[in-house]
């Protein structure tokens, strides 16, 4: 139990602080739907759909092989050096061209009329994956403060100028006409340009406050070292592509796939990025979970019986997240206040993309085997079988269903990764996960699901169900401390209050 409490502090500092961030950031959601319409909030979810597939690109797994060789070789400056430097150059040669170029650049994105949030676009990409390697050292060093410091401030860097632009320059134009706030805010210029500008913000302030990391990079690469990085990180490379497109190459088909005019395309696309926010609570978890882990997950691995390790993990990674799936699903009257009522046309998708990142965060568990085992080739060939399913079920349903049709896409996707790793780790890699119980787990939470969905489409009065989707929760909880209350005792502060027999 003291490794998984060691887990469960590190993905509390680093993966806290990115949720803390990122939850900082997903408030403006209410405030750019509210001021976007469908169309202006669907080009900005096109914008940020883009972004991945050429972060991917850029670090090309830089981040994960420096947690791995920095744990394996015996010289983890080295590795440091290596890493940074080849990540620089790197970003240039990439980089320089794609400014050159971002008006054709922005036809293949679908924002041939916005050339503009291209090229700030690439700018963001060039600057942040600057900032990829400095920051994986601070999580190497056990460095959480720093960490967090940066992390929290860029976003609050972000808000401020997204408020600043999009609602106090144009009260105070409003009120001033004369103001010298003109000479940076433009009225007539779409409002997505500034929300782009303050992430610009955000990235140049994070690589501002990593200038002592940056300093520490001895421009040289030891060949033979990255020869043996490179073999590692490319088939990262190709599962990272493939991931971007089983996460974001949906709203790129929405956009191109939907029958109407592009006004209302890009209103499909806004509907949809918008109710997607609302699995937020279960992405932050996944992406804190995974800050912590992927460093741990290395280190077990020296240990004497890490497959235990990683089993337990495992299950109380499921047990967490079949909670948050039912405090989003069952309180989604609640939730949806988080967008504005323009959106909410699409909140039928919202179930269905929550146990959609259900069967990723799972499968980021199982992907344990491939990482550890040197072969990451395994998790390009995963990866691309859920791809394949992304695109043939998008381009044969989205014309007819449209968004509906992206979201059950996106869960056979990840459901399907999940089992496929599942089955080749364990002939692999055996470890000896739960899987009857978390299979159960996971089944009971969808039937609870549906048990409030039925009962209050019978007797539709919000009273009742937040106090049914309560009795509900109370219920799965009762469940998991009869059923796990051997494992919940040894946990440190909560243990206590499961000593006593049921």
């Amino acid at each position: 139990m003291s490794k998984i409490k060691q887990l469960a502090g590190q993905t509390i500092w680093y993966g806290g602080s990115s949720i803390i961030a990122r939850f900082l950031n997903y408030l403006l959601t209410p405030f750019l739907t509210l001021i976007f319409s469908k169309s202006s909030y669907g080009i900005m979810t096109l914008v940020y759909s883009a972004i991945p597939i050429f972060n991917v690109l850029f670090t090309y797994g830089l981040e994960t092989a420096f947690f791995r060789f920095s744990s394996k070789e015996d010289n983890e400056r080295d590795v440091y050096n290596t890493t940074a430097t080849s990540i620089i150059i790197s970003t240039f040669l990439l980089g320089l061209p794609m400014l050159f170029f971002y008006k054709e650049l922005s036809v293949l994105a679908g924002l041939e009329s916005f050339p503009g949030l291209m090229l700030m676009s690439v700018l963001i990409i060039m600057i942040d994956t600057l900032s990829v390697i400095p920051f994986a050292k601070l999580r190497k060093d056990g460095r959480p403060k720093k960490y967090a410091a940066i992390k929290v401030g860029g976003i609050l860097v972000n808000i401020f100028f997204t408020f600043f632009f999009l609602w106090w320059c144009p009260l105070r134009i409003e009120q001033d006409p004369g103001t010298i706030l003109t000479l940076v805010y433009k009225p007539e210029i779409n409002g997505v340009y500034y929300v782009v500008l303050a992430n610009l913000f955000q990235a140049a302030f994070t690589l501002l406050l990593l200038q002592k990391e940056l300093r520490q990079v001895q421009l040289k690469i030891d060949k033979v070292l990255w020869k043996k990085i490179m073999l590692y990180s490319m088939p990262l490379v190709l599962a990272g592509l493939g991931g971007v497109i089983n996460e974001t190459f949906d709203r790129l088909m929405l956009k191109y796939l939907s029958v109407g005019d592009e006004l209302y395309k890009t209103a499909q696309v806004g509907i949809y990025g918008a109710c997607y926010k609302l699995s937020i609570l279960i992405t932050l978890f996944i992406q804190a979970f995974r800050m912590g882990a992927e460093p741990f997950f290395f280190k077990e691995y020296q240990s004497d019986n890490p497959q235990r390790t990683y089993a337990r993990v495992l299950k109380f990674f499921v047990i967490v997240i079949s909670f948050m799936f039912l405090v989003v699903a069952l309180y989604l009257p609640i939730w949806k206040y988080f967008i504005d009522s323009k959106f909410w046309e699409g909140l039928v998708v919202v179930p269905v993309l929550l146990l959609a990142n259900m069967f990723l965060g799972i499968y980021l568990n199982l992907s344990v085997w491939y990482k550890l085992g040197n072969k990451t080739i395994v998790g390009a060939y995963i990866t691309f079988a859920g791809v394949a399913i992304t695109l043939v079920i998008n381009y044969m349903f989205i014309p007819t269903y449209g968004y509906i049709a992206c979201a059950w896409a996106t869960f056979l996707c990840y459901g399907s990764m999940m089992a496929i790793s599942y089955l080749w780790g364990q002939r692999v890699y055996p470890i000896p996960y739960a899987w009857k119980k978390l299979t159960s787990y996971i089944v009971i939470v969808v039937v609870l699901y549906f048990i409030h969905h039925y009962i209050t489409m019978l007797w539709d009065a919000v009273w009742f169900s937040h106090i049914l989707a309560t009795l509900l929760l109370l219920a799965y909880a009762w469940f998991i401390s009869v059923v796990e209350r051997k494992e919940l005792i040894k946990l440190p502060v909560v243990g206590k209050y499961f000593s006593a027999k049921p």
